[in-house]
């Protein structure tokens, strides 16, 4: 009779990850970061449910005008032209402000490469994407922190 070693699996020494969280229950407005109190741009961002909502939180938002100093600017883009007001709406935002680009899904016209591309040469960071609806995506933007 012959014996046979079963190698036993090895303990980690590392805890285990968490598993990812589950944002999908969170309202839309939640998930892009709006706080009551901050200063506000919307450009040409027309979705009904998010500027109710939007109004709930923030009750003064600047729309087609761009603050100083904005802690959020929401920025409708439907093409790659559109892109080319990033590097002055990064000089609208406060230093830790955030600027988030809503444009089409799906569309060869504006891609998400297109905008990632645009937020790069305008000298900003892309560090968040997120679904604005069934239509649209929201990818935002921000100062990289080197620059602050």
């Amino acid at each position: 009779m012959t014996t046979r070693k079963v190698a036993m699996p090895r303990r980690s020494s590392t805890k285990q990850r968490e598993p990812e969280r589950d944002y999908s229950h969170r309202l839309l407005i939640d998930k892009l970061g709006v706080k009551p109190g901050q200063k506000i741009a919307v450009l040409g961002v027309e979705g009904a449910e998010f500027l109710t909502d939007l109004g709930a939180r923030v009750p003064e938002y600047s729309q087609r005008k761009r603050p100083d100093g904005a802690d959020l600017i929401f920025f409708s883009a439907g093409a790659v032209a559109d892109l080319a007001q990033l590097s002055s709406l990064g000089r609208s935002i406060q230093k830790d402000g955030a600027i988030w680009v809503v444009y089409p899904k799906g569309q060869k016209n504006i891609r998400e490469i297109d905008v990632i591309a645009a937020g790069k040469a305008a000298g900003l960071t892309d560090n968040k994407v997120c679904s604005f609806s069934v239509t649209h995506t929201a990818l935002r933007f921000c100062i990289p922190v080197a620059k602050r």
